[in-house]
């Protein structure tokens, strides 16, 4: 296959080259005598490093970090509490080759925003109702293979904002079992399995929107992540591979169905600066793998010198019920293709708009529905001569991203849902849709 999951064992072997295991928190935490909780907690003012302050912050709090480089892997389990840098580029928590994770989110309600995560090992950013106690689990242990819904129920309300993941070993902002979130305005490079990941979720009801994904692996990834999840206005250009929706076996909830993808640009996805993709994956806009009742709906894909689109199926898991509408395709050898095998055939692909008649199709023999006349087949896809993967440690960093300004004000609660955008506002973007950045 061009592109799925990395494999499970491949993520245990980070584990165990490093020697550490996902969900470690602040250094040992005293817990012999309680501290004494307050609504705001300054970093290093009040606590000398965040994962101190973790400590100090009340629920619905606010812990404020001051610019400089914080060593260390934060474990965020206070509900309602928001992890605010006073600026982005200036606040960088650095794994430093050797950590698994930046940040990890256990709690409901908690926000990360206007902060810098950097060279882990694993997650810069993870979110996940996946934990056992203060222990994020990873897909080398108990709770992803043999997932229990009641043991594990999603984590309730988040929202990452603002947050530059750069250089993190698997996923730079990964949400998973979890509901009710938002991911916005944040940028991803340098990972080697995806710069954005959500995964593991019915009802997810989940907005990712405003982001830039580049120089990864996979720019945006969705594995078994359904229903009510809708990615806008994204900029996922020069990766391997732009965006995926794949159902996979090594996950719960199969198969990946309903999300929306409106409004992106997903252009020359063929960038040497990245790490390796773990099936080889290059040059490819979307990859939809097993994936159904998927929309895709006014997006440019462009100069994807592989595919626009391929559709195909995940073991037995048939791709079906997709919708790629009113898209413009350019410049890529071809537009839509469909690499399914015949025992899984795709089924009930839908193409609609204007310029249908002209897309580019392989095989021609697509199995289409809702598609009048079209072209014949592209010429077929050839090897391409995939460049060697770069380590995600040394893919190019981005400059200064926009950040939000200083401020101690401790926010609202966030929504019990959340506001998905108008999609009848929402328009086919410009090339240089956010191109601007980094």
């Amino acid at each position: 296959m061009p592109f799925r999951l990395r494999p499970v064992a491949q993520v245990a072997a980070l584990l165990l080259t490093a020697g550490v295991l996902a969900g470690c928190g602040s250094d040992d935490k005293a817990a012999d005598a309680p501290v004494e909780t307050q609504p705001v907690v300054h970093v290093p003012a009040d606590a000398a490093t965040i994962s101190e302050a973790m400590d100090k912050v009340a629920e619905d709090g606010l812990v404020l970090v001051s610019a400089g480089t914080y060593a260390e892997e934060v474990l965020v389990n206070v509900p309602g509490v928001t992890l605010r840098g006073a600026d982005r580029n200036g606040v960088v928590i650095t794994g430093e080759g050797t950590r698994t994770a930046g940040v990890i989110a256990i709690a409901d309600g908690v926000r990360v925003e206007n902060l810098t995560v950097t060279d882990t090992l694993l997650y810069g950013v993870l979110v996940t109702g996946t934990h056992d106690g203060d222990e994020a689990l990873t897909p080398a242990q108990t709770g992803y293979d043999e997932f229990d819904p009641e043991r594990f129920p999603p984590l309730q309300r988040f929202a990452v904002d603002h947050v530059t993941a750069t250089n993190n070993g698997l996923y730079g902002i990964y949400a998973f079992n979890t509901q009710h979130g938002t991911i916005t305005n944040s940028w991803a490079s340098g990972s080697a399995d995806s710069g954005f990941y959500v995964g593991q979720c019915r009802d997810c009801d989940i907005v990712v929107s405003d982001n830039v994904a580049t120089r990864n692996a996979v720019g945006f990834e969705n594995a078994n992540a359904s229903d009510s999840l809708t990615i806008v206005r994204n900029r996922f250009s020069d990766n391997r591979v732009g965006l995926t929706l794949t159902s996979n076996y090594q996950e719960a909830f199969v198969p990946q169905k309903g999300n929306l993808v409106a409004g992106n640009v997903i252009s020359d996805n063929s960038d040497a600066d990245s790490p390796l993709q773990a099936d080889g994956g290059y040059g490819i806009g979307v990859g939809i793998a097993g994936g159904q009742d998927n929309t895709l709906l006014r997006n440019l894909i462009s100069g994807n010198i592989n595919a626009g689109v391929i559709v195909q199926n995940a073991e037995d898991v048939v791709s079906s019920g997709n919708t790629l509408q009113d898209n413009t395709f350019t410049d890529n050898r071809a537009d839509v293709v469909n690499l399914s095998l015949e025992a899984y055939p795709a089924s009930n692909t839908c193409l609609k708009g204007p310029d249908v008649a002209t897309l580019l199709l392989h095989p021609a023999d697509f199995g289409l529905s809702c598609t009048a006349d079209p072209d014949p087949a592209a010429a077929p896809l050839k090897a391409l001569t995939v460049p060697d993967g770069v380590s995600f440690l040394e893919v190019t960093k981005p400059g200064d991203l926009p950040s939000l300004p200083a401020s101690d004000d401790v926010p609202e609660r966030l929504p019990d849902t959340v506001e998905h955008p108008d999609i009848d506002a929402v328009k086919t973007p410009k090339p240089s849709l956010l191109a601007d950045l980094g």
